[in-house]
């Protein structure tokens, strides 16, 4: 026990010290805002990772939480008339009832066909958001009202900076922390067979919505992040591509590990930047060490790096 929480502090501790000391060789604002999107895609990659990696279910739409969270800080303010930070909280609650409601009957479904009815639930939510332009703006998205606290209104790289890596930092220690309560022990029997799962009482329907809830929660609060610091919002947030991303993060980081949903979100956020030199070969560059990636690092680069190190401080 002593030693699960020493490396759940040292986790935090390592990551709270990367978001204080990486500002300090940050040459321009350009690097606050990558810097920023990782974390913001770190945040949902970690969500995702608790549904996926933890409780072993598979979902090909969770860009749609995202989306909804993005689009309920913009729509809110503007038709509305509610506050910045209330309507997250509404859009928090809408992705939690909306999992919920969905949740139930198609989290029934398993392996495959559990995939393409997730896919079903983010294609529906991007198709409302593209056709619902009185509200939305339809495919040109719309902007967003900047976030407000205290009359001090909140704006610039750097500010945006500090607030995504506090919510990445919190995020985290929610995550860590669950996966040494019962919920989280649950989530692991889930993961690992769900007919022994319920042989020893574990509950799996309700566990399964559990993990779902949570996960979309953690995508609404990513995706109201990124529309504030944007100040700007399109149907693009919560589309399929965007649910492949998140999907990707999570695996290339290592399913089941928080610390790889934070690298597997830094790697796809950074590369594509640092690919620009390569201009039309990106893409190409991009796809080759994402496949070699998983050719030789199969269980995700955290999970298979921590294998590596463990061996080596064994011989």
């Amino acid at each position: 026990m002593r030693s699960l929480m020493n490396r759940r502090f040292l986790t935090l501790a390592v990551l709270a010290l990367a978001i204080a000391v990486l500002p300090l060789v940050f040459p321009s604002s350009y690097y606050f805002r990558v810097a920023s999107l990782v974390w913001v895609s770190a945040l949902a990659a970690i969500g995702l990772n608790i549904l996926m990696g933890q409780a072993g279910q598979v979902s090909l739409g969770h860009a749609a939480f995202f989306g909804i969270g993005a689009y309920a800080v913009a729509i809110g303010p503007a038709h509305l008339g509610i506050p910045p930070w209330a309507a997250l909280l509404v859009g928090a609650v809408l992705s939690a009832v909306l999992a919920y409601l969905v949740g139930r009957p198609i989290l029934r479904l398993k392996g495959h066909y559990l995939a393409i009815a997730t896919l079903g639930l983010g294609v529906l939510v991007a198709m409302i958001i593209s056709t619902e332009s009185r509200w939305t703006g339809g495919p040109d998205g719309m902007p967003v009202a900047r976030l407000a606290l205290f009359g001090w209104r909140v704006s610039g790289s750097d500010t945006w900076y500090w607030i995504t890596g506090g919510l990445l930092l919190a995020g985290t220690w929610i995550a860590l922390n669950l996966d040494d309560t019962p919920t989280g022990r649950a989530f692991r029997a889930l993961h690992d067979s769900e007919v022994a799962a319920q042989v020893v009482g574990v509950d799996v329907a309700r566990f399964k919505l559990q993990a779902f809830v949570i996960a979309a929660v953690y995508a609404s609060l990513a995706g109201s992040a990124l529309a504030f610091m944007n100040g700007f919002i399109n149907p693009d947030q919560a589309g399929f591509l965007h649910s492949v991303e998140l999907v990707t993060m999570v695996v290339l980081g290592g399913l089941g590990s928080v610390v790889g949903s934070i690298v597997g979100a830094a790697v796809l956020v950074t590369l594509p930047q640092a690919l620009t030199v390569f201009q039309e070969y990106e893409h190409l560059l991009l796809g080759l060490i994402i496949i070699v990636s998983m050719i030789f690092m199969r269980n995700g680069i955290v999970p298979t790096l921590s294998a590596l190190l463990l061996r080596r401080g064994r011989s």
